[in-house]
Formats: structure tokens, sequence, C-alpha cells
């Protein structure tokens, strides 16, 4: 491919985004309202409030405006509406507005046009603004609760203490300068913009003493309150400036409840807990001891079978908790990279791929070298590329590239051989995939922006041929098999690692033998028709094995529960922790000639970054073994049990 073609592919894949099962809201309301009268909402202020058609519609009298407030209370919760100004107009929400001597407070979200942003915002007793005052943003790594603000006695309430480090916690990194932040019609901070004279979306999540705002799908600013979280109060939209303002789906859900399902698991798995604690999000397996039993490698920690009732350290343990730290084993693998006949570990220890050598049955920690130390990406995957009959490591690399390396057999602690396959900006820390996309033989290699067509053998080519095809936003592992049986290679893959979606992609070619893909969906969000009824949030692992026997790979996934740490940053981050097997079902009458049949194996557990499927005891069934923030677990496969021909969540 001509340097102007590729070039050319990679301006269209920016252009061309594919639909991703864009969520207008990432919950399931407790109420939306669709009403034609304002039962249950009273008005405050300078403006008339009306409702017709299941929208609300709010006319200022005056320049200040006013409020329709709703009479119920809420301290935790989230909030999704559609608005619209017929022209120019000063609207936004207003949350937890309890009542003071002076009138009212609480926090506000602007939804004006140049200024969309989090306030602490005080009312007189006829809902004039008296103060507004921004909302700071939380400082690091957005959770429930921001950090300490005061030593004051009276703000050391649970949550705000400083947490005590670890010796294994690194030091922490001095903070360059705050940037000023772009200028932008979406607020202070730039960010998505208002669309003038038609719909917007805006959803608001208000949990402990953080608010987040995300305006028309995309992520908007967030803000740490100054309540000490114990604001209460209702919920009240604005009307303000000179023209209407009309809302619709106006929808709120208490967030205080948390509901933990009832345990689900699947009558043909019998679960086995390993570990009760979270230590990683990876699994692999290998004889590690030389017993002619497979070992299950899970975080810092080798899993002797075939009991898998004793670990021990090949690395420095610790556990971790989900809330506020993440675990340093994102993705682990064994195999005998030294030559010398024992299993060694490759693992990821948040980005670094690190090797740890067997010590030959030695009672001890393994010795680590840093062998591949610019590894960028949140997934790996080992796979045999250049076809020599040993794996080698896929990655993200330094520039946004893609990349594999191997060791050297001179010297396989050493820095590994790297060799980058793709221009700089094309690599993604989600997703990515190894398989024979155009049937040559030949291992290409996918992530979220297209493919790579690996050249022949002996070819001088450094950098592989792409093709731009968009398979999502970035996903986790990707799948690459003949979906529906027509002898052509299609992709199966998670639509986004930290968002929603499965889909397979079907494989086209032309009367000259172009490949395309035309989308077939399986999962989207709680908008949309899935299979089996089946809706979860960030697949942010996944794997694929024949479940059922039949020759065919099936897809395994299932939601990475807390993947940034306990936060709302994410949808649905209280959802069950799933793990599920969709089978790969061959159907004529489906779109695309096939369908995935969804089976819930645990809905308390999850998928972490990493984890197997295989037949761990040699008994004909397919084993899976997960590691979350729950624990870490052997799912062990019943031979011969009937599959499951449908699961709801």
């Amino acid at each position: 491919m001509g340097e102007k073609r590729q070039r050319g592919l990679v301006i269209a894949l920016c252009v061309l985004v594919p639909a991703i099962f864009a969520a207008s809201q990432n919950f399931i309301p407790d109420v939306t309202f669709k009403g034609s009268s304002l039962t249950g909402w009273h008005k405050l202020g300078n403006a008339d409030w009306r409702a017709e058609n299941g929208e609300i519609v709010g006319t200022p009298k005056a320049e200040g405006g006013g409020w329709l407030v709703l009479d119920k209370s809420y301290q935790d919760i989230q909030v999704y509406t559609s608005f619209r100004c017929s022209g120019p107009c000063k609207s936004g929400v207003l949350l937890r507005a309890e009542k003071t001597p002076q009138g009212m407070k609480g926090v506000y979200v602007s939804l004006s046009d140049g200024d969309v942003a989090p306030y602490e915002i005080s009312l007189d007793a006829q809902g004039n603004e008296t103060s507004r005052n921004r909302l700071t943003p939380p400082s690091g790594q957005i959770i429930r609760m921001a950090a300490a603000r005061s030593t004051a006695g009276e703000d050391k309430v649970p949550g705000y203490s400083t947490l005590a480090p670890s010796p294994l916690d690194p030091p922490p990194a001095p903070r360059p300068p705050a940037a000023a932040p772009p200028p932008g019609r979406g607020g202070r901070g730039g960010g998505p913009a208002l669309k003038s004279g038609d719909w917007n979306t805006v959803q608001i999540t208000l949990d402990a003493d953080i608010v987040g705002v995300a305006l028309n799908g995309g992520r908007g600013g967030t803000g740490a309150t100054t309540d000490r979280m114990m604001g209460f109060g209702p919920i009240a939209l604005y009307a303000g400036g000179a023209s209407e303002v009309r809302f619709k789906e106006v929808s709120y859900k208490d967030l205080n409840p948390k509901v933990e399902p009832k345990e689900i698991i699947s009558s043909n798995f019998q679960m086995q807990r390993i570990s009760d604690f979270y230590y990683g999000w990876c699994a692999a397996a290998a004889d590690i001891n030389h017993d002619g039993v497979m070992d299950i490698v899970s975080g810092p920690f080798y899993y002797l079978g075939p009991d898998y009732t004793e670990r021990r350290e090949f690395t420095g343990a610790r556990s971790y908790n989900p809330t506020n730290h993440f675990a340093q084993a994102m993705v682990n693998f064994a195999y005998d990279f030294t030559g010398d006949g024992w299993p060694d570990v490759l693992a990821v220890d948040t980005r670094p791929i690190f090797l740890y050598v067997n010590p030959r049955g030695e009672s001890r920690r393994w010795d680590r070298f840093n062998v591949v130390p610019q590894a960028a990406s949140e997934i790996e995957l080992l796979k045999d590329i250049d076809g020599d009959g040993k794996p080698e490591v896929l990655f993200m690399g330094p520039g946004a590239t893609m990349a594999y390396a191997k060791p050297d057999p001179a010297n396989p602690t050493a820095p590994w051989i790297t060799h980058t396959i793709s221009e700089p900006g094309l690599g993604s820390a989600h997703g990515m995939g190894i398989g024979d996309v155009n049937g040559d033989g030949r291992m290409d290699i996918l992530n979220s922006r297209g493919w790579w067509e690996q050249p022949a053998k002996g070819s001088t080519q450094e950098l592989w041929t792409f093709h731009a095809t968009p398979f999502g936003s970035g996903g986790a592992e990707m799948g690459v098999y003949d979906v529906n049986g027509d002898g052509l290679n299609d992709v199966v893959t998670a639509l986004s690692a930290h968002g929603w979606g499965l889909a397979w992609f079907e494989q086209k070619r032309d009367k000259q033998g172009v490949i395309s893909f035309v989308q077939r969906n399986i999962m989207g969000d709680f908008l949309t028709k899935n299979a089996g009824d089946v809706t979860f949030s960030e697949p942010h692992g996944a794997t694929f094995a024949d479940i059922d026997g039949d020759g065919i790979p099936d897809l395994l996934t299932g939601k990475r529960l807390y993947s940034h740490l306990e936060s709302y940053l994410d949808p649905d981050p209280y959802g069950a922790a799933v793990l599920y097997a969709y089978r790969t079902v061959r159907n004529p009458k489906a779109e695309g000639g096939a369908e995935f049949v969804p089976e819930l194996i645990h809905n308390r557990s999850g998928v972490g970054s990493h984890f197997i499927a295989l037949d761990l005891n040699k008994d004909g069934a397919v084993d899976i073994v997960t590691s979350t923030t729950k624990g870490t677990f052997i799912f062990w496969g019943k031979r011969g049990a009937a599959r499951n021909n449908g699961a709801k969540k």
C-alpha cells in the first residue's frame, strides 16, 4: 500500500467513528417523567412552569428566572434529561437543595451556553441567587470521596483521612503546574459543547462528595462538594435568561441503595474460590513445579494443582483495596521463556512487562527482569506471531505504536527484541487481537482502529500494511474466527473496555477480493435490544474457547468491577459482577448467519483484564480461571453437561 493511500485511510478512520451503542443514560432510573401535570413538584422564583406531552417547560418572567423543585429529597443521585432552549437562555439542575435560614443551598450544575460546570450555590427565600462558587475538581484518581481538605475535628468524617501508604507504594510523583484550560463552549474546561437550538443530553452523578457531568454523551467536568457528603434535599430545574427551556425524559435514580444479587452459578460449572482477596486482574496456567499437573498463576502467586489450596509467592505479595487501589498485576503469562525447561512468568506490573525466572523448585521469590520497559497498554497478548513455534508478546509501544517482542535465546533476561509493525498514533491501550484475517496462513494483528497484514515470509517490509476498520473504541482480547461458517474469518470483540458493547464483525469480500466488515451487534446498553436480554458494562477482559464442544470458538467475557476504583467514572459501577459464556451458534435465519447465545456462569465475581479457559484437569471439559476484585476463581466445566440455550442477567 502506498504511503499516500495509507495516510488517507488513517484520516478516514478518524472520521468514521463506529456506532458503539452510545448510552443516553448509563443507569436504570427509579422515575422518568412522562406526565402532563406537575404533581409532586412546586415552583420557586420568577418563572412559569407547565407540563405537556411528557415535557417540562420553563419560561422565565425575568432575567433571574426561577425553579421547579421536586417535593422529594435525595442525597446521592443520578439525573438524566434532554433539554433545549428556544433562544439564548440560562438553564441548569440543582441537587441537594436543602433549606437554610436564608432560603436554600445546594450543588448546581450550570447548563448555559459557555458555562457547563458544577457550583455550590445559595438562594434567598424568593429563589434569587445570592452566591455561586465553582467546585474544585478532585485531585488524583477520582473515587467517591475527595482527599482531606482540613484537619479540623468537624471535618474528620469517614473517607476524608489520608490513606496510610504501604512500603510497596512508590513515592508520589511531583505534580506539574496546571495548564490553562482550553476555551470551549462546553464550559470553562472545554469539553462537549451545547447544541444551540437543538436537544442536548446531560447526565449528572452526585455521589458522596463527587459530582460528575456528562454532556451530549461525553465525559464532562467534575467537582468536589463542600458539604462533607451530608447535603440532602430535592432536585430542581432552572429556567432563566430571556427564552423558554424545555426538559424531556427527566429521569433520576437514588444511589443510596446498593443491590448485591443472589448468587447464581451455572449448572454447567462448579466454582472453586482459591483466593478470597484482590491480588490481581489476571490468570495463567503451566506446570510450574514439574509434577505433571497444571498450576495456576495469578497476581503474585502460583497455586499448586490439583487441589489449588496451596499458593506460593513468586514476587512480593500484598492484597489491595478495590475502592482506592489498583492491583499491579494486570496480565500474567506462563511459558518457558528462558529455554531451561521450567515455565517462567511474564507479568505486566501496571505498564512495563517483567520476566520472572523460575528458580527450578527453590522455595523463594523469583528473580525479576524488565524485558519490555516501554509497554504502555492495559492488555497484552501472547501468541506465535511470526510462525517460529514460540510465542511473542503483543503490546502498545512508544508513540502509540503496535509492537511485539521476543527474547534473544542467547540472553533471554536482557531487554527483548522488539518489532514495531505500525506507524505512531495507531496503538491502543485497550483491545487487540492476533489471527489470520485474510486467510493467507500468517497471523495478522488487530486493534480497535483496524488490522495489520503480516508481510510474506522473507519480505524486507518493516511496517505492516494497515487496513483501517473501526472495531469499536477499544475493548478486550479480540477473537478472529469463522463465526457464520462461510469460510471467512470474522472478528468478535468488546467495543469499549470502560463502557458498553459487544459485537461481531462479519467479513465480506467484493469481486476483487477487497475485505470489508459489517458490524453485527450482540450487546449494547440499557436502551438497546441485547442477546438474551443481557446487559452489563465494562467488558474489559475476554477470551475464546469451545465451551459446548461443537468445534466453534465461543466468547467468554464479563464485567470488570470497580474498573476505575469505586467511583462513577464508568457506567453502572455497582452492576452485578457477571461472567458470561456467549455460545457461537450458526443460524441461517439470524442476521449475518449466526447469533451469540449468553449463558450466565457466575454473577458475583466478574472478569479482570486477562483470564484463561482451558481443560485444566484433562477431563474433556473447558475450565475457566479468573482473578478479580472479588478474589481468584476456578469454574470447573462439567463434561457432557447440557448447554443452556439462553440466560438473562
